[in-house]
């Protein structure tokens, strides 16, 4: 399994990407305002798109199916739109941050922030409703849930030092 990268776009949104096995560069770019770009690269400039897409939501679940992805996904995004305010996101542990190593309880995010965190993906395994005694480890992908602006404070607590 390739190791997402992910990075924060100051302004834009967040920027996924992983390397095929020929070497090519896969990415999705997260806008904020919920417009979503797929973009591949070559090997030899990994920095210049040869393809890119904007996708729409429809869009964006037809790939999902088509590449066997679950209805989950599609049933959170789905009750993401029918609850206003409501942002689901998932945000991947930096080896560098100030919590890796420390619990969901001694992040106390859900206090802070006013949002959950309702899983953690883990080498490829889910922990649905983690405790607060779970620890943070470097890649680990977190699911939370809350406000747009609770997920911003959450990225920002978790951020590396």
């Amino acid at each position: 399994m390739a190791e997402i990268e992910q990075t924060q776009l100051p302004g834009v949104g967040v920027r996924y990407e992983f390397t095929t096995a020929d070497g090519l560069r896969i990415g999705v770019v997260h806008h904020r305002a919920g417009r979503r770009e797929l973009f591949v690269c070559t090997p030899e400039d990994p920095d210049s798109a040869i393809v890119t897409l904007d996708l729409s939501d429809d869009e964006v679940h037809d790939l999902v199916d088509v590449l066997g992805g679950s209805r989950v996904v599609e049933n959170l995004s789905h009750l993401q739109q029918q609850i206003e305010g409501l942002a689901i996101d998932w945000i991947t542990v930096d080896p560098d941050s100030a919590f890796t190593g420390r619990t969901i309880g001694d992040a106390r995010l859900r206090t802070q922030t006013g949002a959950s965190v309702v899983a953690v993906i883990r080498d490829g395994t889910s922990t649905p409703a983690p405790g607060p005694e779970t620890e943070f480890r470097g890649g680990d992908v977190l699911v939370v849930v809350g406000t747009a602006k609770g997920l911003e404070a959450v990225v920002e607590i978790l951020r590396p030092l």
